[in-house]
């Protein structure tokens, strides 16, 4: 059984989703709404109370200003008010994407709220030896969105990130006819989100003093996706080696079961 609640944030509302039983966890994307990690909070609700999200400006979490920004900062300190208003003091997390980015903002700046962080291939292009090359492309992903829409973004957006056009867990959504929603969250996610979550530099000495363990997990299908290449290098800067989970950037959409059951096993210790 799933309840829905909304929560006031900051310049707006925050939709979430909670089901099953046990020790929170909190699964988080970006731009991924709850819907996408629906099939995966479903696995693990036998063994977990799991909250997922629609993160700040995407889909059901509405804000007063759609032109405002989304940062991994901003949406770290909406999964702090969301702890508080669960009324538990720490929670597991599982971020993906963009939401590992958020993941490990909220270890930074919340390091008590985090029991075990997986950080599911964060988009830390910041920490490539080809930095400027990436941060130019992202700019470039931009400029066509403004410029050609969302389409054409997107299609920039795949090839430079390494995906092939039939990948799943891309951010535009599934293929298929677009929904009015999907179109409003793929142009916020190109116009106010996707340079701030590339750019956003963990902070790695804030993450070892924490007290949560951080893990950053990678998928073995993702070899050729520029989040193995971030992934490797932010595990090289924890001291620790990646965990491996089944299928690429999308594995938790593509092989749920396989996923779930991984990440009960990270989650164990």
């Amino acid at each position: 059984m799933t309840s829905t609640h909304t929560l006031a944030i900051p310049g707006g509302r925050l939709h979430y989703e909670v089901r099953g039983a046990g020790p929170v966890l909190v699964v988080t994307g970006a731009p991924m709404a709850a819907a996408d990690f629906a099939p995966l909070a479903e696995a693990m609700a036998g063994d977990y109370t799991v909250v997922t999200h629609d993160p700040r400006g995407i889909s059901g979490s509405v804000l007063h200003d759609p032109t405002q920004d989304s940062t991994p900062e901003l949406r770290a300190d909406d999964l702090a008010l969301l702890l508080d208003t669960l009324g538990v003091e720490s929670a597991d997390v599982f971020g993906s994407s963009g939401g590992a980015v958020t993941g490990l903002a909220l270890v930074a700046r919340h390091p008590g709220r985090v029991r075990t962080l997986v950080a599911h291939e964060p988009p830390s292009l910041e920490l490539l030896p080809d930095a400027a090359d990436q941060r130019a492309a992202t700019e470039d992903i931009i400029a066509t969105y403004h410029r050609d829409g969302v389409w054409a973004a997107f299609a920039k957006f795949m090839a430079t990130a390494g995906f092939d056009q039939g990948d799943e867990g891309a951010p535009a959504g599934p293929p298929g006819e677009p929904t009015e929603q999907m179109l409003a969250d793929s142009a916020r996610f190109f116009a106010h989100e996707l340079r701030g979550t590339t750019r956003y530099v963990p902070d790695v000495a804030a993450l070892k003093a924490a007290p949560a363990r951080v893990v950053v997990g990678i998928g073995d299908e993702s070899g050729g996706l520029v989040t193995y290449r971030t992934s490797v290098a932010l595990a090289e800067l924890l001291g620790t080696a990646p965990t491996e989970f089944p299928g690429d950037h999308g594995g938790f959409i593509g092989r749920t079961e396989e996923f779930a059951a991984v990440l009960r096993k990270v989650l164990a210790g």
